[in-house]
């Protein structure tokens, strides 16, 4: 080999290390820096030249800059991210709600049931007291306000969780549109796939990209040849080498809530969310989580108002009615009472209007059949008010909004109703407690606000006794349904236990991604992440390298230093 070889193979070295020196220190200014990928050279032998029968090697050349990046874990480090984001997004709606019902302080629901139906018990003590009466509509009234207000907060989680949703579909396009830049410029800068060095700088900005919107929705990232990727969910591809699709928002409302859902625009089709915040926000919103809390205090409410109100309006109170307007509106006078749209439905049976003359104290029983037994023509609501009117000293109408109107035809006349097996007069909302249909409408009838001594505790008549309160009292254990033995407190209890338990599995859930994420992330460390211990010595290495190839050219120098002298 000649002298002139000699010192290109040294120049070879002294570049090879200044490139490898300059990586290492990008490695280290960038050892703090988020989503940053440790960089490596590549080195490969130079080349050779040949000398009569010797074959002589040129040094060293760097073939490539590449990411220390392993393509399987990064996957499994997305998918990771994506349940620790859904099952977060679940937790934090749950303990939301477990902090709603808050059970185990003074200001829960259970205190607040507990206190009304302690204070109608307290009528059986002081049946004749209109005060213990009235706190008894007090206490159902804030209880009625406690449910109300509950029902709100759940709503407004829910309205909030539904507003995430709408605005995750723009992070969506943000992320795709980024991607699909990056996508081009990194085929760009690495010839579609011809250069063997990495686009290293782009890159680490693509792969923070997928990492955030496999936070949002789980993805499946595929790199193509020409180094661009593309991104699938759940077989809809979203970015397609410089190509993406858009996402966008469509809105229901029904029952007064707004259901949002991202779909894909060109194709007009659900994003479908297997994991990621996205589904986390779907699950908890839905049947999984708010959703499912206001069903079940929908139910709650429901079989109070109904079922209480069944009971309470075959009773009477201290004094009967000269005038009421039911609670409820009806918009289908001529339909079977069954089938005509009433928020409760009644069935067949029968009820007594009692009329008193407050003159002579003598009351009279009318019983009105209620014909539902659907093998004829079945009772309707104007029937119904006909065979009120038909009554001595009543008269019955519906007034201008569709409420039945019942009046005493004199000043001398006063009515009450009793033993109503059919129901109708709780779906009608005639002679009850509570009106509403619901957790966010339920409310305690104005009438008792205004005369709390109408507050039926009697069931033999207009003061005569308090049976109709011993039932009352004991309404939280009366069975609901006898096919599965539900009462209002073991409506309560289910709705408390459930609510309590998905928010304790949904913290064991999100804390058991949590640790598998950060064991993963620990192993992408281990791989891609800077070291800056192992830099250091790569460092004084590549230095001494330099040094000795420094040295080198300075031994070639003095010998041609020697032959330039001879």
């Amino acid at each position: 080999m000649s002298l002139s070889s000699s010192i290109q193979l040294a120049n070879n070295s002294l570049k090879a290390a200044q490139i490898g020196l300059q990586v290492v220190g990008q490695n280290i200014a960038n050892a703090n820096t988020p989503g940053y990928i440790r960089e490596e050279v590549v080195y490969a032998p130079a080349g050779t030249q040949k000398k009569g029968d010797l074959v002589l090697g040129l040094g060293v050349k760097v073939e490539a800059i590449v990411q220390k990046v392993d393509s399987f874990l990064e996957n499994r480090l997305r998918g990771a991210v994506s349940d620790r984001a859904s099952a977060e997004a679940q937790e934090d709606a749950l303990q939301q709600l477990e902090g709603l019902i808050g059970e185990l302080t003074d200001t829960d629901l259970s205190t607040s049931l507990n206190n009304f139906f302690n204070s109608v018990s307290e009528v059986l003590n002081q049946p004749e007291s209109v005060t213990v009466r009235n706190l008894a509509v007090l206490q159902g009234d804030t209880l009625a306000r406690d449910i109300q207000q509950i029902h709100r907060r759940a709503v407004e989680i829910r309205n909030h969780l539904n507003g995430e949703i709408e605005n995750i579909s723009g992070d969506i396009n943000r992320l795709t549109k980024e991607i699909a830049e990056l996508n081009f410029r990194i085929a760009e800068t690495e010839g579609g796939g011809s250069s063997s060095s990495d686009a290293v700088g782009l890159r680490d900005q693509r792969l923070e990209a997928l990492s955030e919107l496999s936070e949002i929705i789980e993805i499946r990232a595929l790199e193509q040849p020409d180094g661009t990727v593309s991104v699938y969910a759940e077989g809809d591809f979203l970015v397609l080498g410089r190509d993406r699709r858009e996402v966008g928002i469509t809105s229901v409302d029904g029952d007064g809530l707004v259901t949002s859902e991202i779909r894909i625009v060109a194709t007009d089709s659900p994003l479908q969310a297997a994991s990621g915040r996205l589904a986390g926000l779907y699950a908890a919103r839905d049947s999984g989580g708010v959703g499912a809390f206001i069903d079940r205090l929908n139910t709650l409410a429901e079989s109070l108002v109904f079922e209480f109100n069944r009971v309470f309006s075959g009773g009477q109170g201290l004094t009967g009615y000269e005038t009421l307007t039911s609670e409820v509106i009806v918009t289908e006078p001529d339909s079977a009472l069954d089938a005509a749209g009433l928020p409760f439905t009644p069935e067949n049976g029968s009820f007594d209007v009692l009329v008193r003359n407050e003159q002579t104290g003598l009351t009279s029983t009318q019983t009105i059949l209620v014909d539902l037994n659907g093998l004829d023509e079945d009772l309707t609501a104007s029937q119904l008010v006909a065979q009120i009117n038909a009554i001595d000293g009543l008269t019955a109408q519906f007034d201008v909004t569709g409420k039945v109107q019942i009046d005493s035809a004199d000043a001398d006349t006063t009515f009450a109703f009793a033993n109503d097996t059919s129901g109708v007069l709780a779906a009608l909302g005639i002679n009850t407690f509570f009106t509403g249909s619901s957790a966010s409408d339920i409310g305690v009838s104005s009438v008792l606000r205004e005369d709390p001594s109408k507050f039926a505790a009697s069931r033999e008549g207009i003061g005569e006794d308090t049976e109709n309160a011993v039932d009352l009292a004991a309404f939280p254990d009366r069975i609901l349904n006898t096919q599965t033995n539900e009462t209002i407190s073991s409506l309560y209890d289910r709705l408390v236990n459930e609510t309590v338990q998905a928010s304790t599995v949904a913290q064991s859930v999100a804390d058991g991604f949590r640790v598998f994420e950060s064991q993963l992330e620990g192993e992408k460390l281990g791989i891609s992440g800077v070291n800056l211990d192992e830099e250091a010595v790569r460092m004084i290495t590549l230095q001494r390298t330099y040094q000795a190839s420094a040295r080198y050219i300075a031994t070639i120098a003095e010998l041609l230093e020697v032959l330039v002298n001879l």
